[in-house]
């Protein structure tokens, strides 16, 4: 998978913030070096999030978020803020941009991103039609009690300052987590079971799969995949037995019941909750499974949007093994994509997807926000395994 290739979720998020007509979206063309979004003296070009994905020298795959401006006013400008707002969720880093009159939108924008503990960049931007740029950054540093970077994204000037200290401001571990981790190591065998149904179109594998197989390959392990029907066949074809399986949780019981005694088992969505999430508090909260009764309430949340599939994970399955335990009358609310609850006090348990589609950054404020308010959260790949009995026999 080359750099153009790598998907969003796994990218550097680097989000614009500032008032509207600060320059964000000419300083997020004069990084990308396209125009990426469209420029307008008018204030309030920028109505919804844009991005844009791209390779950066010395720190590899980025996507800049242009947000709408924080001062937006009236109705409709509300509703652009809380789209900046959701930003910040999947933000790595910030690039804040100053005005230069008053500063109390900065000071709370600034004030959210450090209670988010989200590294921040302040941009004086626009020096080319300034005066006294040098008085005013000293001025933005003691309102704002950090120095900006002096920027003109028409002229170009700075350009380089920011890329150096986007680099600086990297999260010490970003890239560095790794899918299967110290489960699997050079010359392994590792068996992929994957299923080919309705959600694996044909002529393609699942995200999960695609990015598995990659890492197991780049650590040199030997790589054997088949699908469930073909499990029996596949083992008895190998001259000895995979020291581990990976599966699609859906089918978690029939390959338990069929693997080698030796032969370590798990699952994509297992190992995406410890790559994209917090796997110990999945597998904590994965036993409020068995108190739940008919009057809880459980949210499963998906991070694909989608039309209901046939025999869909989310959407069928899971809620279908949660009501043969506890019974038809257990409430189960679904939701897709961005759609996640700011009040998640009415639920007994959240259930989320293996998040193959959001950043690690955004998976953690969800879990972060769901530890707030003491409610338990788990995955797709824990609950169904807890649901199968054997959540103390894989690996993760």
């Amino acid at each position: 998978m080359s750099l153009t290739d790598t998907p969003n979720a796994n990218r550097l998020h680097i989000a614009l913030f500032g008032r509207r007509n600060s320059g964000k979206s000419s300083l997020i063309n004069a990084l990308t070096g396209q125009d990426t979004a469209l420029v307008s003296d008018t204030p309030g070009t920028t109505t919804d999030l844009v991005s844009k994905a791209m390779e950066m020298q010395g720190i590899g795959p980025c996507l800049f978020i242009d947000t709408p401006g924080f001062d937006d006013e009236g109705e409709l400008g509300e509703l652009r803020i809380s789209r900046t707002l959701k930003a910040i969720e999947k933000t790595d880093i910030a690039l804040l941009l100053c005005g230069d009159t008053t500063f109390s939108h900065e000071k709370e924008m600034l004030a959210l991103l450090k209670e988010k503990d989200i590294p921040v960049i302040p941009i004086l931007n626009k020096i080319d039609i300034r005066e006294n740029n040098d008085s005013l950054a000293t001025y933005i540093e003691e309102e704002c009690k950090i120095r900006p970077l002096l920027v003109s994204a028409k002229e170009e000037i700075g350009i380089e300052q920011i890329r150096q200290a986007i680099l600086e401001k990297l999260p010490s571990d970003f890239g560095q987590q790794s899918i299967t981790g110290e489960l699997t190591a050079e010359n392994d065998l590792v068996l992929l079971v994957m299923p080919q149904d309705i959600q694996a179109p044909k002529g393609r594998l699942i995200l999960p799969q695609v990015q598995t197989i990659r890492e197991l390959l780049d650590k040199k392990c030997l790589v054997v995949s088949c699908t469930t029907d073909k499990l029996t066949e596949t083992l008895q074809a190998l001259a000895r037995p995979p020291k581990l399986i990976i599966t699609d949780s859906q089918v978690f019981k029939a390959v338990y019941e069929q693997k080698p005694e030796e032969s370590k088992l798990t699952s994509f969505s297992v190992l995406f909750a410890g790559y994209k999430g917090d796997i110990h508090y999945y597998v904590e909260s994965a036993a409020v499974i068995g108190s739940l009764t008919e009057a809880s309430r459980v949210l499963i949340a998906e991070a694909c949007t989608h039309a209901p599939l046939t025999e869909d994970i989310g959407r069928v399955k899971l809620p279908r093994l949660l009501h043969k335990r506890i019974g038809e009358k257990l409430q189960i609310d679904i939701v897709g994509g961005t759609d996640f609850p700011q009040d998640l006090t009415p639920y007994d348990l959240i259930i989320h997807c293996g998040a193959c589609m959001f950043n690690r950054k955004y998976v953690l404020s969800r879990i972060e926000r769901a530890r707030e308010q003491h409610i338990p959260m788990t995955n797709y790949g824990v609950a169904i395994a807890y649901l199968n009995g054997i959540l103390d026999q894989i690996e993760y």
